[in-house]
């Protein structure tokens, strides 16, 4: 349990009873106390000072720590934030709950009434699957991960959770008739991460992938989540991949079981309203057409470029691309999309930095906000030397057109809609 920063981590066994210790009545007592001062914007050596001496040494840090978690998860979790219990590990690694729900929904349409959670972390998962209907199996040999997921399942009120040690490799291995540890479907979320890194090989993942494999092959209802970056050689046939972006970044991205697989690839972008709009494709679209630069430049979402549907995105619109390499679209309107962002284009000119300066003075453009696709300028960089006495401000866009190092400016991004 975290205890704020002065304080090194606790080991698994006194995190473990830590935890226990605030699922108490005396644990809540304190936890409601450390949410007050922490309201108050008390400073954490006064904080501690006075928990310490109102609810005793055992429970004043764990029960700081957790209302700084809690106020970090607010804003995602919300009216259930006061009822959860993370540490910081699982907190970084808890998945969004709106996405969750939307999983669980569509994981159990095909009827499966049991779910095994592979690497249940803190439960985001097991909680959305329960309140969806499905009685749920939680997985995890992290002794940490299983005493949160046990506690926030209870503190939610939800019943039909079960909570095992069990190693996730051995489990799929024995795998059969389309179930998994006495489950219909199941989710898997392998550990990408190892000592604060990100693990770019799939094969160093926990699970690794020939487990991931090997679940996508025996257990067709089924979700996998997956690095954003997965190469796409590595899908399996029949096994939908799915890219999903909040606010314009990919937060996760998905393969989808045999069963619920609907489409060969998909990108779902959330807006900031919680709108969801999906672009599909089945089969591989290839490249769009590049040609000259146009009136408008179309930005691609981050998903849309991740699942590959550049081509789709541009057909729709439109639009060809600036360059057969660049993930820049053009067309002579704008594009009320959710697929992509539109700018004007008011010039475009070869990437020499002493004219583009002039350029922009010329234009009265003090401040710019750069974008780069195909360069290896560094965009907060180049933004300082642009700076000028100017009172407008431009959208500047350094890549490759037609094969040539080439800037983009462009006004500000078009109105949504």
């Amino acid at each position: 349990m975290p205890t704020g920063s002065e304080q090194p981590d606790p080991q698994p066994a006194e995190t473990v009873r830590q935890l226990q210790a605030l699922a108490t009545t005396a644990g809540a007592a304190a936890l409601t106390r450390a949410a007050e001062l922490l309201a108050a914007r008390t400073d954490a050596v006064t904080a501690l000072s006075r928990l310490r001496a109102e609810v005793g040494v055992e429970l004043a840090g764990p029960a700081w720590g957790t209302a700084r978690q809690r106020e970090k998860a607010r804003p995602v979790f919300g009216a259930d934030t006061d009822l959860l219990l993370f540490t910081g590990d699982t907190l970084e690694q808890a998945g969004r709950p709106a996405l969750a729900d939307r999983r669980a929904q569509r994981l159990l349409a095909g009827g499966a009434g049991s779910v095994a959670d592979l690497g249940c972390a803190a439960g985001t998962d097991t909680v959305a699957l329960a309140r969806a209907g499905a009685r749920v199996v939680a997985v995890d040999r992290d002794p940490v991960a299983r005493t949160l997921t046990r506690l926030n399942a209870a503190a939610l009120g939800l019943t039909g959770v079960a909570v095992q040690d069990a190693d996730v490799v051995d489990l799929v291995a024995a795998a059969a008739d389309g179930r998994v540890a006495g489950c219909d479907a199941a989710v898997l979320d392998p550990a990408r991460r190892a000592r604060g890194r990100r693990l770019l090989d799939p094969d160093r993942w926990s699970p690794p992938w020939s487990t991931v494999a090997a679940l996508l092959d025996r257990v067709p209802q089924c979700v996998v989540k997956v690095a954003p970056g997965l190469d796409h050689d590595r899908v399996p046939p029949g096994v939908e991949a799915e890219w999903v972006s909040v606010g314009g970044s990919v937060v996760e991205a998905l393969l989808w079981g045999r069963a619920p697989s609907a489409t060969w690839r998909r990108a779902t972008v959330v807006g900031r309203d919680g709108g969801v709009a999906e672009l599909t494709a089945d089969a591989d679209p290839g490249t769009a057409p590049d040609g000259p630069v146009r009136a408008w430049l179309h930005e691609p979402d981050p998903a849309v470029i991740r699942s590959g549907l550049v081509a789709v995105a541009g057909e729709q619109l439109g639009a060809t691309l600036v360059d057969p390499t660049i993930a820049y679209l053009t067309s002579d309107a704008p594009a009320t999309s959710p697929w992509v962002s539109s700018y004007p284009v008011t010039d475009v000119v070869p990437f020499n930095l002493k004219k583009l300066k002039a350029l922009l003075r010329a234009a009265g453009v003090g401040r710019v906000v750069v974008k780069k696709r195909g360069s290896p300028i560094e965009p907060e960089e180049l933004a300082r030397r642009l700076r000028g006495p100017g009172d407008r401000s431009a959208v500047v866009v350094v890549t490759r057109v037609a094969g040539a190092p080439t800037v983009l400016v462009c006004g500000p991004m078009a109105p949504a809609g």
